[in-house]
C-alpha cells in the first residue's frame, strides 16, 4: 500500500509517518499544503490518500474536489478534528471513501486503509450517527433531483449498484459475480459517473430509494 499524507501540522504527519512505516506501509509523501498535495498525488499516484481538512491556502474538502476533478481515482480518508455534520457531508458528497477522527485508536487505522482499499466507505464510529442524518437528508434531497436515477445504467451496473447498497465491497461483489476487482472497480466508476454522484454512498442513496437494497456502512473499527 502506498500512501500519501497531506496535513498541515508537521507534528501529525511524522506522527503517521512512523505509525505506517512501523506497519510496513509506504508512505509516497508527506506535504503540508492542499496545493502541493494535489501536484504530489497526481505525479505519484499513491493507493490511498490521508488527508485533513482545516488547512490553511486550500484546505482539505477543496483539494478533494480539485482532485476529483482531476481524475484522480484512488480512495480518498479524511483525517480531522473535526466532528461537524457540514465537514462529513461536504466530505461525502466531495468524493471521499471514508472519514476518521484523529483521537481515534492508532492501531485502528491500518484497518480502515485496508478497508477503504477493498473499496468500503470507512466512516468513524463516532459519525455513524451524523452520517444516518445526511442520508436521511440525501434521500429526500436525490427523491426531488431526479425521477428516474438509474434508467442509463445497463442491467450489470445495476447489479453492482445493488451490492454497493447492500454495503458489500469490491472484492465481495467480484467474488458474487465471479469476476475480477478491476472489472468492479471500472463498473463503480461507470455508475458515479451516470449518477452525477461522488461517492458510493451517494449511490447506494439512490438505489436505496429505488428499492435496489439496503443501505449498510462499515464504521471504523475501535
Amino acid at each position: 500500500m502506498r500512501v500519501l499524507l497531506i496535513d498541515d501540522h508537521a507534528l501529525v504527519r511524522k506522527g503517521l509517518e512512523e505509525l505506517l512505516r512501523s506497519r510496513g506501509i509506504d508512505v509516497v509523501a508527506s506535504v503540508g499544503t492542499g496545493e502541493e498535495g494535489i501536484k504530489q498525488a497526481l505525479a505519484l499516484t499513491p493507493d490511498i490518500v490521508l488527508l485533513d481538512i482545516k488547512m490553511p491556502g486550500l484546505n482539505g474538502i477543496e483539494t478533494l474536489e480539485k482532485l476529483r476533478a482531476s481524475q484522480f481515482a484512488s480512495p480518498i480518508l479524511m483525517l480531522t478534528m473535526s466532528r461537524d455534520d457540514g465537514d462529513l457531508r461536504a466530505a461525502l458528497r466531495g468524493g471521499a471513501e471514508g472519514y476518521l477522527l484523529k483521537d481515534m485508536d492508532p492501531e485502528d487505522l491500518v484497518p480502515a486503509l485496508e478497508a477503504a482499499m477493498r473499496g468500503d466507505n470507512v466512516v468513524a464510529k463516532e459519525m455513524v450517527g451524523t452520517l444516518a442524518r445526511i442520508v436521511q437528508g440525501q434521500s429526500s434531497e436525490t427523491r426531488q433531483r431526479t425521477a428516474a436515477p438509474l434508467s442509463d445504467l445497463t442491467p450489470r451496473e445495476l447489479e453492482i449498484l445493488s451490492h454497493v447498497a447492500e454495503g458489500q465491497s469490491n472484492k465481495m461483489i467480484a467474488r458474487d459475480l465471479n469476476i475480477t476487482d478491476g472489472t468492479v472497480k471500472l463498473h463503480v466508476k461507470a455508475i458515479l459517473r451516470k449518477l452525477g454522484v461522488h461517492s458510493r454512498v451517494e449511490a447506494a442513496v439512490i438505489a436505496v430509494e429505488q428499492g435496489l437494497g439496503r443501505k449498510k456502512t462499515q464504521s471504523n473499527p475501535s
